[in-house]
């Protein structure tokens, strides 16, 4: 037999080759999605395996839905005030008048404890709430999903009022910042349920503790420096909120790695903020 080969033979191979190496080349090359989705598994999962199963099977389906949905909710209410007030600066306008925010002097109505979040007094509250929402909130999310982490943000907003209406009872109560430091805080839970090094732990959190020393110093010193006709706006919320986001993360968040002493740290967390939560409802209810 002859060892030469055809015309259409070696056009045939040659063919082949090249749909085999376009293959290849499309099996490695990395998306922007594949990039991100990575990042979030090599952060909020355990070990290689499960790294590596979750970024291969992850679609995105369904999507993060609860953080940019509220997101948007807080943007627009924010727009819609500014609008309606006629101006915009770094603490204002503050809508004392609106359903939605929380004021000592009418906290019978009582979805004021959970709706001042859509509320934001100035364009720098906004803005500061709604980047570390994000860039935190939709991590956890991708993770955990949209239940668990709209359970540890509401949690923590409804900690913010009730603790603001027991230790901080003169001051009214906007923003996002119970739920955005119960992401924090939820985020920081989720780190100590898989990590073990927390060197690592340590390094991780410098964004998070840069943010919260930056947002908790402007929220005292605008507590504080207002002027005594304006409505003071309380930061009880701020540390309410880390409080709630600790004690729900370490309850409803994925503990990827179950051993028996994780049961008792999620009865122990449960009793705490249950037990906070009944303690100022009493106090609102007996007190007042």
């Amino acid at each position: 037999m002859s060892n030469k080969r055809t015309p259409s033979f070696r056009l045939a191979v040659d063919g082949q080759s090249k749909e085999t190496l376009a293959c290849l080349s499309r099996k490695d090359r990395t998306t922007f999605f594949q990039v991100m989705v990575r990042a979030v598994a090599r952060n909020f999962l355990t070990d290689d395996v499960e790294r590596q199963y979750y970024a291969d099977r992850y679609n995105c389906c369904p999507p993060p839905i609860f953080v940019p949905v509220i997101t948007l909710i807080e943007i627009a209410l924010f727009a819609y005030y500014c609008v309606e007030n006629g101006n915009i600066n770094h603490n204002g306008p503050l809508p004392v008048e609106s359903v939605l925010i929380y004021r000592p002097d009418k906290r019978v109505e009582f979805w004021r404890f959970l709706c001042y979040t859509f509320i934001h007094a100035g364009w720098v509250h906004l803005i500061f709430n709604m980047v570390v929402q994000i860039a935190v909130g939709i991590p956890l999310e991708m993770i955990h999903g949209c239940l668990r982490t709209g359970m540890v943000y509401m949690s923590g907003v409804l900690a913010g009022s009730l603790g603001t209406s027991v230790f901080d009872m003169e001051a009214y109560l906007v923003g996002a910042s119970g739920g955005v430091y119960a992401l924090l805080a939820a985020h920081l839970a989720n780190i100590v349920l898989i990590e073990k090094n927390f060197i690592k732990l340590d390094q991780r959190s410098q964004i998070d503790k840069s943010y919260s020393s930056a947002d908790v110093g402007f929220a005292i010193w605008d507590r504080y420096s207002s002027e005594v006709n304006d409505a003071p706006v309380g930061y009880t919320a701020h540390l309410m909120g880390a409080l709630a986001g600790l004690t729900i993360g370490l309850v409803v968040l994925k503990n990827f790695e179950q051993k028996l002493h994780d049961q008792y740290i999620w009865w122990i967390a449960l009793a705490v903020y249950l037990g906070c939560i009944v303690f100022a409802i009493c106090w609102n209810v007996l007190y007042y």
